[in-house]
């Protein structure tokens, strides 16, 4: 008590504990702060870091930096590190399936992809293709329609890709391939220099805003359209499933929830993007842009529906995955036709 007779009120020690921040790394399959690829993973780092307030920071490497661009599903798998990002298709060799996430010829535009996975079945397939893997994916951007390459000569006829060496990768190389051309594949940073030197005939990357980066109108000179064999490629983020199941559940929910976000982010940033860059190489450089004839494409869509025909039937997952696929391709297919397909005949 004290002397006016009024009582004291007891100090309380208030213990805190300071909770020591996760940390994660996150490896890429492209140059550091590359445009659009390189850039969707270091958004996807600073959203996390932000909605988690630091208690979750993910270190993002370029390719080269921790390990060349195609060891990232590996370095995901093992729990060498705890994230990656990178394009389902390159992991062809070890699942096939893998294939059908990214992008196939004459397949789903973004739009189309997007829907598929996050409402039509998609993800839930993409989870079970990666399972045994120890990864879980997430869908971590979309390119849209990529352009269909650069050339060093013109493509008239489907005979002028005989024995003509093209850094394609995933099924769209396999068709170039029955094609009678020689698909290779390479990661980013080494076309400009293959292309220079001859080590490669022609290549095909993403689309003017990523291309005019690559300074890929230096070394060909003729820019082919539309990108037949990837018409909406999805980036994915790999996530250690060990690693991601140590998370609690909110920063679980932070992790899909910023994926889902630069997924987004990554296809309005390309609409854009894409037309400045293809302004800057017709006007600036000189390029000569060209539409491939309607014979090559003809033919090429029907060579490519006997590749993933042929090779869905060797492996029962790609053709689980395969038959899913197409089924709902042909659903949303007739409904764009009347819907999205018909706007744009009638705004030309």
């Amino acid at each position: 008590m004290t002397g006016c007779g009024k009582e004291e009120t007891p100090s309380v020690a208030i213990a805190t504990t300071e909770v020591k921040p996760i940390e994660w790394k996150l490896v890429t399959s492209w140059p550091k702060n590359f445009p659009g690829l390189g850039m969707a993973p270091e958004r996807f780092a600073e959203l996390v870091t932000e909605m988690s307030n630091g208690r979750l920071n993910i270190k993002v490497y370029g390719a080269g930096e921790l390990m060349p661009a195609f060891e990232v599903f590996d370095a995901v798998s093992q729990g060498t590190v705890q994230m990656g990002h990178s394009a389902a298709y390159y992991w062809k060799g070890k699942v096939p399936a893998a294939q059908f996430f990214t992008s196939i010829p004459f397949g789903l535009n973004a739009q189309e992809m997007n829907g598929w996975l996050h409402y039509g079945g998609g993800m839930e397939l993409w989870q079970e293709v990666y399972q045994p893997f120890g990864i879980i994916p997430l869908a971590g951007g979309n390119t849209g329609v990529q352009m269909g390459g650069w050339f060093n000569k013109e493509i008239n006829s489907i005979d002028d890709l005989k024995g003509l060496k093209m850094r394609l990768p995933g099924l769209g190389g396999e068709v170039l391939k029955k094609a009678g051309g020689v698909p290779v594949t390479l990661p980013g940073r080494e076309l400009y220099t293959a292309l220079q030197t001859g080590a490669i005939d022609a290549t095909e990357w993403v689309g003017p805003y990523n291309d005019l980066a690559f300074g890929l109108h230096k070394a060909a000179k003729y820019y082919y359209y539309p990108g037949w064999h990837e018409p909406g490629s999805t980036l994915e983020f790999l996530i250690n499933k060990a690693a991601f199941e140590t998370l609690p559940a909110d920063l679980q929910s932070i992790v899909r929830v910023a994926s889902k976000a630069i997924n987004q982010d990554m296809l309005d940033e390309y609409t854009v993007r894409h037309v400045v860059a293809l302004d800057s190489l017709l006007n600036e450089h000189g390029v000569i842009l060209k539409q491939y004839p309607e014979e090559v494409m003809a033919k090429l869509a029907i060579i490519s529906k006997e590749v993933i025909a042929e090779q869905s039937k060797q492996d029962p997952l790609m053709k689980k995955v395969y038959d899913a696929y197409i089924d709902y391709e042909a659903g949303v297919r007739k409904y764009h036709l009347i819907s999205e397909d018909a706007y744009s005949r009638l705004r030309q």
